[in-house]
């Protein structure tokens, strides 16, 4: 059956006459009526009586009209909603960014750039970094925000992708006080690098990006620590609540711990030196993106 059929049909339902239905379908009369036959085999009943002067629908045509009319109607509301939501979807900006800069940097960069310009839908997925790496490869999103450092390199080669530093961090090393309101554990103590045992790492996980800098600039750096990973995550929030607990010692990013070093709930575990400055960069394929997305990345870049 053909969906053309239905439109024939209707039209003959209103016209009352094959001649002026089947103009109105813009066919030839004979043409025109072998349709008709042929949707009334397939229905298996007559559908016309075309025994009057003015062609009528049979029983059984009148018991098929409400379905080809609502098989229509829905069928043309189908094609416009999906119409709408292509460009809503084309219209919309799509992000990806880490957990961490969900929180703490997203919102308030997010609303500096309303004040300049009207943003429209903006979609966010919050994910480790490897997952918005992924993410971005696959064509999924159009901007990845993530931290960045040159010693840490990601997986979005600058020949496919190019970005733009739109912010500063601090990857600080901190832990919990103790009773003396001093820190817990210590880069920095006296005795730090002969302790009978390491100090607790709670450390980040293979898939965050946070973890890759880490590891990338301690190891550029040449200082050494005498590190245990007792707890792994790719989640900054999670290392911080580990951290708040007095678990260990957690390399988190400035923007994330800055109220609780504030308020003595954490603190600072080792001097500037073992401070890992970082940017903020918000990443786009090479290629042609959306009008929206084009002109969201002018807004940004210029």
């Amino acid at each position: 059956m053909e969906l053309s059929w239905l439109d024939d049909f209707l039209a003959l339902v209103d016209c009352g006459n094959f001649s002026r239905a089947a103009e109105m379908r813009h066919l030839t009369q004979p043409a025109f009526s072998r349709r008709i036959r042929a949707l009334e085999e397939w229905v298996g009943a007559p559908l016309f009586d075309r025994s009057t002067h003015r062609v009528t629908l049979t029983e059984a045509g009148e018991r098929f009209r409400p379905a080809a009319e609502e098989v229509l109607r829905r069928l043309l509301q189908g094609r416009e909603d999906a119409r709408a939501s292509a460009q809503a979807a084309a219209s919309a900006l799509t992000f990806a960014a880490t957990h961490a800069l969900s929180l703490t940097f997203f919102p308030a960069w997010l609303r500096t750039l309303e004040a300049r310009a009207s943003l429209g839908a903006i979609r966010l997925v919050s994910d480790s970094m490897s997952a918005c790496e992924q993410l971005m490869l696959q064509g999924h999103a159009q901007f990845l925000l993530c931290h960045h450092h040159p010693a840490a390199p990601g997986r979005l080669e600058p020949g496919a992708f190019r970005s733009v530093a739109v912010g500063e961090d601090v990857l600080l090393p901190v832990s919990a006080p103790d009773g003396d309101g001093e820190a817990r554990f210590s880069l920095d103590g006296p005795h730090a690098h002969t302790l009978p045992h390491p100090l607790p790492h709670l450390a980040y996980s293979a898939e965050s990006g946070m973890g890759r800098i880490v590891a990338a600039a301690r190891a550029a750096s040449g200082r050494t620590a005498r590190l245990e990973a007792v707890f792994t995550s790719h989640l900054a929030a999670v290392l911080r609540a580990m951290a708040q607990d007095g678990r260990g010692v957690a390399w988190l990013p400035k923007s994330l711990v800055a109220d609780d070093l504030e308020s003595g709930r954490l603190m600072r575990a080792g001097g500037a030196e073992w401070d890992v400055a970082v940017e903020v960069r918000l990443f786009r394929p090479r290629a042609r993106l959306s009008g929206a997305a084009e002109a969201f990345w002018a807004l940004v870049a210029g």
